[in-house]
Formats: structure tokens, sequence, C-alpha cells
């Protein structure tokens, strides 16, 4: 989708269309989460400080998210796939994978099932998508962006080595900044630069990653589309409004959090043998404290417990707190039994990261 909720709520809201637009946080405090094309021009990006976001674009407007609002929408647009395959691999509210291979509209090419299902987005939700075409997964997220927004591109079987060739490493799935300038270091700037590296080399210098780089600079990706992907992790986080600066209101908020993930946690039928901690000071340091667990943790009130001594770790504070989170993870799920009790483990071993 298209800048998906600044999208809605240009639809929603007359008045936003054609304005710059950002989705979350406010002029003063938090993140964006989404930005509009409009905003995207004057360079605001989602996860950018809003206040940072406010300077690049004065006239940005923020809005509150909808988050069901948007799920809903998500729901529409998942009805839509369904009518083409029964292999669709969601990766998020407004992005999925679908492998049209079996044609099941017998249409006679994935490229007329990606025009098929643009027209009836637009015609059931008002709102734009763009599709990548191509024989595999790596190619097809590419091939997503290329012509954003409402655009389709298209990369077949015999131009995917040489397209990748001239891509930047920078665009290929999972490279981030820091892995980028590692690969600067060594030369590597475009695919044809790392399909140039043996697969020593990468194992030496990308360790486990080295497969992967290895096949996509080839443009290969053997992935299949799986339409029941495993969630990881489950829970939630929050940007105040002015800064926390005592224990007792940073406990109280961690509480609301807590039961927060852990209604989430129910809602989705699991439970974590791993908490973690997410602590964003006033001057943007972030701080992260994690512990595991032998067995699953089965309340609200053992996560509280176990959240509330992690946070004991971290006082008194150096300054003030502007985000607390809280995650689960190691999961177990509904489908695999009945879990045992929870156990911390030693003190000794636990995990602290510091970033």
């Amino acid at each position: 989708m298209d800048a998906f909720f600044a999208s809605v709520e240009q639809r929603d809201h007359p008045e936003l269309r054609g304005r710059p637009v950002a989705v979350g946080g406010s002029r003063q405090r938090g993140v964006v989460a989404a930005a509009s094309y409009e905003a995207r021009r004057f360079g605001v990006r989602s996860a950018m400080p809003s206040m940072v976001a406010a300077r690049r674009c004065p006239d940005l407007v923020f809005v509150p998210p909808r988050f069901e609002v948007y799920r809903a929408v998500s729901a529409q647009i998942r009805t839509i796939f369904q009518r083409y395959s029964s292999a669709v691999e969601p990766l998020s509210l407004d992005e999925a994978y679908l492998d049209v291979s079996d044609d099941r509209l017998r249409l006679g090419s994935a490229l007329a099932a990606a025009r098929n299902i643009k027209a009836e987005i637009l015609a059931e939700t008002g709102l734009t998508a763009s599709a990548g075409v191509s024989y595999n997964k790596f190619l097809a997220k590419i091939a997503s962006d290329q012509n954003k927004p409402d655009g389709i591109f298209v990369i077949r079987p015999e131009q995917g080595a040489d397209f990748v060739a001239g891509l930047p490493v920078r665009r290929f799935h999972g490279v981030g900044p820091k892995t980028a300038e590692r690969m600067a270091r060594f030369g590597i700037h475009l695919g044809a630069d790392l399909r140039a590296r043996d697969m020593a080399f990468l194992q030496t210098h990308f360790g486990s990653a080295a497969t992967y780089l290895y096949n996509a600079a080839r443009g290969i990706d053997s992935r299949p589309v799986r339409s029941q992907r495993l969630r990881k992790s489950v829970g939630h986080e929050q940007t105040f409004a002015a800064d926390i600066l005592s224990e007792e209101a940073l406990r109280a908020a961690l509480a609301r959090i807590v039961e927060s993930t852990w209604q989430r946690a129910q809602s989705s039928q699991v439970l974590g043998r791993t908490l973690t901690l997410k602590l964003r000071y006033s001057d943007f340091r972030q701080v992260t404290r994690r512990r595991s667990c032998e067995r699953y943790i089965q309340s609200a009130e053992g996560m509280l417990e176990l959240a509330q001594s992690l946070l004991s770790g971290l006082l008194p504070l150096e300054r003030g707190v502007r985000l607390l989170g809280v995650s689960l993870s190691g999961l177990w799920r509904a489908e695999e039994g009945l879990p045992a009790v929870a156990e911390p483990l030693p003190d000794a071993e636990q995990r602290a990261f510091d970033f």
C-alpha cells in the first residue's frame, strides 16, 4: 500500500488531501509512524522524531493514529488477495507476498493478477497500491518500491541477475546502514560487487548472512510464500507527552504497559519465556534489559514482577524518560499444548543491552 496510514487519513479527512501529513507524534513529542508523500518531499520519514519532522516541514499536520481503522482496511485488502491466491503471506498491515502460480482466476499471468488486484483495492477502499512482480520474494519486494506510488514493476526470470547487478547493496532487504558501511570499506557498492566475492569471504565478514547475500547477488531466493507466519514477539510501548521524572510515575506507567502487552498476548493466544524492557531517555539514548525464564510466564502479575525487577536495575533515574516499552519473545502458542509455570533464571543468566 502507498503511504498506508497517511493515505487512510487523507481519504477519511478531505481537508488533509494534498497536505503534508504525519501519523503519530506531535510537534513537540513522539515519533512519526507514517508520512504522506507530500511530507516525504521534505524528507519526513517513518520512525523520525516528530521534532525533526516539524523542522523539516513547518506546515506538517500531525494526526493521531487510528489502528482499529487501519486493521479494518487491511482486512478488506486481504479479502481481495484471497480471490487470487490461497498462498498469501502478510508482512504487516499494508504489505504481503502472494504466490499466484495456481492462477486461481485463469488470468494467464502474474502481471494481469497484479493489475486486477490494484484496481479492486482502489475500487473497494479508495486507496492506491504498488505491486512488484517477479519470480521470487527478494526481487518482488524490490520491484514493489520501483514505481511508487500507484505503480507496477516487473522483473522477469531472464532479467533478475542483471537487475541485481546494478542495484545498490543498501536496497537489499536486510542490509542496513551499518552493513552497507562495512561493505563499502571492502569496495562493495552494487550487486555486481557483491557477486564478485566468494562464499568464504562473505562467511568471514558477514557470518550467518553469507548464504542469503551470495544468493541474492545472483537473483536467487528459494523461500516459499508461507500463508501462516509465526509471530516472534508481542509487546507495547508508549512515548510520553512529557518526560517522566519520578520512579513512582515510571512504575505506574510500566504497570499499564505490561497490562496492554499481556492483553495482546492473550488475544494472540501466546505466552513468552523472555521479557524485554526498553527505556529511552530524554536525550534519546536507549537502554534495554532482558530476562529469560526456564518456563513460560503465565500471568500478568508474574510479568509485571519481572518487568519491575528489570526497571529497578535502571534506578535511580539519570534523566527524564520519554519512552517505555515491554515485549515478550520466545513464544509458546496455544496449539503446542500446556506450558509450564514461570521460573526466572538466576541473576547470572540475565542479559543486558545498551545501544
